[in-house]
């Protein structure tokens, strides 16, 4: 229960301002991508590459495995194989499940923006349904986007470009332009602007900069600025 008082806001203006508010889910809703880069960063050590958490954060967080396989491969010479992709998926899943906590003050967020917004809010996410829906639940979010949740792996494209958002916005009957998302990557950001969102940047590792720069029009640390 977030019951700690509040009174610095950091955001020019309201998020109850928008008509709809479309949040990420991993590092934003969710504080999964420390666990999703550890079974990650495991698994690349068992092909013969070897990352500390941190590197293999700056080079996977934001993105697919699948896409960035690339890279997996130039550096371990291994071809991508749907069979490993699997195994991650589920010992990815297992870590989670056991594991992933809701970021700090985020469920009197959602309710008061649910509410706000008369249940227009989304979540639309780059991950794999899922995963998504599984987190959702284990922290207990879960009820309040039932049928408003949006996978990347499930539009023509994922982030970077707009289409999950786009398709969260059509779902919700709004105008993008009137949508605030919510996103902490770079990668997310540029999704939630070439969709003609405004985007907020959550900050809480220190990426102001590269976050603002991949056009998020305000970047703000505590999910508290949401309820002003």
């Amino acid at each position: 229960m977030d019951t700690a008082v509040h009174t610095s806001a950091s955001l020019v203006g309201s998020a109850s301002a928008f008509d709809a508010v479309l949040f990420d889910c991993d590092g934003v809703l969710v504080d999964s991508e420390a666990i999703t880069c550890g079974v990650l960063r495991d698994m690349l050590e068992e092909l013969g590459w070897s990352l500390s958490l941190a590197e293999c954060m700056e080079r996977f967080v934001g993105h697919t495995v699948r896409s960035r396989w690339d890279l997996v491969q130039a550096h371990t010479g291994v071809p991508f194989r749907e069979s490993w992709l699997h195994d991650f998926f589920a010992r990815r899943n297992a870590r989670l499940e056991a594991e992933v906590q809701a970021m700090p003050h985020i469920h009197a967020a959602v309710a008061h923006l649910h509410q706000r917004l008369q249940g227009r809010i989304a979540c639309a996410s780059g991950a794999d349904r899922h995963k998504v829906e599984l987190m959702l639940a284990r922290v207990g979010l879960k009820p309040h986007f039932d049928g408003r949740i949006f996978s990347g792996h499930e539009t023509p494209r994922s982030k970077p470009f707009p289409d999950v958002y786009l398709a969260a916005a059509a779902h919700l009957g709004v105008d993008p332009r009137r949508c605030l998302v919510i996103e902490d990557t770079p990668v997310g950001v540029t999704a939630g602007v070439a969709a003609g969102a405004t985007v907020w940047g959550y900050a809480t590792l220190g990426q102001d900069q590269s976050l603002r720069e991949a056009g998020a029009a305000q970047v703000f640390a505590d999910m508290r600025d949401l309820l002003l």
